[in-house]
This record gives C-alpha cells, sequence and structure tokens, in this order.
C-alpha cells in the first residue's frame, strides 16, 4: 500500500479479520474548517479537501457546501463547509456525521490568528479536570492545533494575513452525546470533538484507555484539598448498582473502568486516593484471582479453570471439578459447588488469590477492598479493609 493512501484505505486486522481505519472528528473539523477557508480564499468550493493528520496518514473527504459563497476579495466574510465522519469499521457512535465550519476571516496587518470555538452540536465542558477549561468548547488540544495548521496553511499560500474565527458543529450532535461518555465527564450540549493520532484504528483500546483517564481526572478535581479521597471502582451498570446499594460506600465517587481494571488501579495511584473499593460482576472478577487485570474474554477467558483449581483447593472431588469446568457461566459453575456446601470456601479462596495480585499491582499506593456478586444472589463476599 502507498505511503500517501488515504485513512479511510488503511486496514488493519483482528485475527484473520480485515478491519478498514477512518478519521476522527478531530479530524473532520480540520477539514471543514480548511475547505470554508479555501472556498473564501479561492472564490470556489473545492469538491474535495485533504490534510495530513498526527499520524502522517493522509485524510479526505468530499466537502458539503453550505449556503452562497462570497468570496472575500469582494467584500464576503464568513462561509460555512462541512465533512461527513468516516470512522472506518470502528464502532464509533458518531460514524456518519456531519461536522462543519464556520469560518470568518477579518483582514489585519502581521500575521495569521485562528481562534476555536464550538457552536451547536459540539458540548461545553461544566466540570474541572478535563483537558479544557469550564466553559470552553469541548475541543481538544490536538483537533484545535490541527484546525490552526489547516487554516494557518491556506491562508499563508493565499497570502492573506489576519484573524481567523472558526466555529465548529455537528447537527444532531447533542442526540449522540447521549451514547458516549460525555454525561458522566459533565460534558453538556454535544460531542467532544477529540483525537490525538487523526485516525481510528477499529476496536481501539486506546479510545477507551483516554476516556477512562478523562473520567478519573473529573473525579480527582471534585476531590482535590480533601484529606480522605476514596473511590469506588467498578466495571459497568451491575457493579454501580450494586455499589449504590451498600450503605458503606454512600458518598463515593464511582470510576466505571469496563474490562481495564488494571489501567483503572494505576490511575487511582496516579491521581493520589488514599482507598479503593473494587465491586465487581463475579464472572468478570473471578479473573483477578488469576492475575488478570484486563478483562475481555478476547484476552483472557479463564474463569472456569479458576474456579475448578480453588474448587480443588477447598477439597473438590475430580467428579465436581470436571462439572464445573463444563459449565457456561460462573452462576452454574457456583451451583455446582453448591450441591457439595463449596461455595463460600471456593469464594474465600478466590477473594485472597485476587488480594494478591491486586495488592502486587498497586504496590501499596493506597488500602483496598473488593467486593464479589452476582444478580442472582446479591454479594458473594468481600475482602477485609
Amino acid at each position: 500500500m502507498s505511503d500517501d493512501a488515504p485513512a479511510h484505505e488503511r486496514y488493519i486486522y483482528a485475527g484473520a479479520e480485515q478491519l478498514r481505519c477512518g478519521f476522527t472528528t478531530g479530524t473532520c473539523a480540520a477539514l471543514a474548517s480548511r475547505a470554508a477557508v479555501q472556498s473564501l480564499l479561492g472564490g470556489t468550493v473545492p469538491e474535495t479537501v485533504s490534510l495530513r493528520t498526527p499520524k502522517g496518514w493522509l485524510a479526505t473527504a468530499p466537502v458539503i457546501a453550505d449556503g452562497t459563497l462570497v468570496p472575500f476579495s469582494r467584500g464576503g466574510r464568513s462561509f460555512r463547509c462541512g465533512v461527513r465522519k468516516d470512522a472506518g469499521d470502528d464502532p464509533d457512535v458518531t460514524d456518519g456525521c456531519r461536522v462543519f465550519a464556520t469560518v470568518r476571516l477579518t483582514a489585519r496587518e502581521g500575521g495569521v490568528s485562528v481562534t476555536v470555538d464550538g457552536g451547536a452540536g459540539v458540548g461545553r465542558v461544566t466540570k474541572a479536570g478535563l483537558e479544557q477549561p469550564v466553559g470552553a468548547a469541548a475541543i481538544n488540544r490536538v483537533p484545535r492545533a490541527m484546525i490552526a495548521d489547516a487554516v494557518t496553511a491556506v491562508c499563508e499560500s493565499s497570502g492573506f494575513a489576519g484573524e481567523v474565527a472558526v466555529t465548529i458543529d455537528v447537527p444532531g450532535g447533542e442526540r449522540l452525546a447521549g451514547r458516549t461518555f460525555n454525561p458522566q465527564l459533565g460534558i453538556v450540549g454535544g460531542i467532544s470533538i477529540i483525537g490525538t493520532s487523526g485516525v481510528v484504528e477499529p476496536m481501539s483500546e486506546q479510545a477507551m484507555r483516554d476516556a477512562l483517564a478523562a473520567e478519573i481526572r473529573v473525579i480527582a478535581a471534585q476531590c482535590a484539598g480533601k484529606a480522605a479521597r476514596p473511590l469506588v471502582i467498578t466495571p459497568g451498570n451491575y457493579g454501580t448498582a450494586v455499589a449504590a446499594r451498600l450503605p458503606e460506600l454512600a458518598g463515593i465517587p464511582q470510576l466505571t473502568c469496563a474490562n481495564f481494571v488494571g489501567d483503572a488501579l494505576d490511575l487511582a495511584a496516579a491521581h493520589a486516593f488514599t482507598r479503593v473499593v473494587l465491586v465487581g460482576h463475579a464472572g468478570k472478577f473471578v479473573k483477578l484471582a488469576g492475575g488478570i487485570m484486563q478483562t475481555h474474554s478476547r484476552v483472557a477467558d479463564c474463569r472456569m479453570e479458576l474456579l475448578c483449581a480453588h474448587a480443588a483447593l477447598c477439597g473438590a472431588d475430580t467428579a465436581t471439578c470436571a462439572r464445573v469446568m463444563d459449565c457456561p457461566t460462573v452462576e452454574a459453575a457456583l451451583a455446582v459447588l453448591d450441591d457439595r456446601a463449596l461455595t463460600a470456601p471456593v469464594v474465600r479462596s478466590l477473594l485472597a488469590a485476587a488480594r494478591r495480585h491486586v495488592a502486587r499491582r498497586v504496590s501499596g499506593a493506597y488500602p483496598f477492598a473488593l467486593y464479589l456478586f452476582t444478580p442472582e444472589r446479591g454479594i458473594l463476599g468481600m475482602t477485609e479493609g
């Protein structure tokens, strides 16, 4: 493949599956901004627009023109262009959305000065701890730089000097934002314009890790100045609901970590939380007993092996171990252990092993405790602390 192949013509492999790459909302905003400036200074709307992403890949998209173009040289001062996002084969909720840029030019002596803001469908930051300050549009640093670079290059090549005010808007962005992390992060009114490489690589775990880091920064900012900074870490909705029903955890902020338990533990240490409680479904947290800190099944799925090993340690015979190994779910395996009165000792054994692995991971950064539950049984057990 050519080094100049556009992002949407590049592929990565997940096992035997070929997945097409795409580009980020930040790249879309920069492309739209470039198209609007080219239209104003060149007098015609380009059919397509291109730029080089921070990753070095080319991004190209058809231009959507909005309104009547009056070239800047004849007195026109602003124009709006957009592009449609192509996220490739990534399950991105913003795939296919339109990202527009309205560019206003004001001639001045000197160089080119670019300001970037968000309009309709672009979120606003309402909580401290995110990359942008409270009140600012949720357009991150790299997309802002991409927009400024794209606009400046066109202005300089056209001989324009002055101020360029760019406003990014996303039709339907507020609706789309409800399917993202933005409500939890305190970003209201629309989506975020994000991306660090400018390209979307399908099934990217880095995007999930970035969202996790952003969420914990918000929580840490809310706890700033407090001597006691406890935190509840849970993989998802089940754990959140269980933690909310435990009186001893009332009022403690919660971080949803999905499958990234190890990353969440590391982030808690990095942000100086003083105590951490992990509340997890046995179907995921049984993996902690094997030292598995990324709990997605495609990374490791040895739930039955771990249950079987700890059942054997607690006195299960070969027939019982064989039945456990044949179970499709942790709940089904627990039912097998119920028949031999082994559930409680096996849970204690699993929790002890999980505690050892977590202790090794956090390396004394803070005290912690673990709760293990299933929706059917409620709390199965907990460690001290």
